[in-house]
């Protein structure tokens, strides 16, 4: 008896062991994720100030891909699919602004997509709030 116990109570441990493991992994790949969206954003950032349209377009163009990964789709609710669709979108239209050459249009795209990081990370700590609870 106290050998089966032993057995349940050391797989029961040893599964809660995977899979903190498995979450610290996810964890790690979204943290290097949002540091490379958040290095792009910058480069975005810098090519409006100094009105260079080619750093602009390819800096949104890897947002773009950033945002198509398996990865990124950290949870799935609808506000959250909601805010990674405005995401792409807004970043497609802010390369296309950069191949009009249109730095107005440019800036206010980067300014949207700054909002709608803003909005998804709130979205995101509400729910971790949320589950915590």
């Amino acid at each position: 008896m106290r050998r089966a116990l032993f057995v349940v109570a050391t797989s029961v441990l040893f599964a809660g062991l995977v899979g903190i493991q498995g979450h610290t992994a996810a964890a790690e790949k979204t943290e290097t994720l949002m540091k490379r969206k958040l290095q792009h954003s910058q480069k975005v950032l810098e090519g409006v100030a100094v009105q260079d349209f080619k750093m602009i377009e390819r800096h949104a163009d890897e947002l773009i891909q950033i945002s198509k990964l398996a990865e990124w789709r950290a949870f799935k609710t609808p506000a959250y699919e909601v805010y990674s669709n405005d995401f792409r979108r807004i970043a497609g239209a802010l390369a296309e602004n950069a191949r009009k050459k249109n730095i107005d249009a440019a800036a206010l795209s980067y300014v949207d997509l700054t909002l709608t990081c803003v909005k998804c990370h709130k979205h995101v700590r509400e729910l971790r709030m949320t589950s915590a609870d």
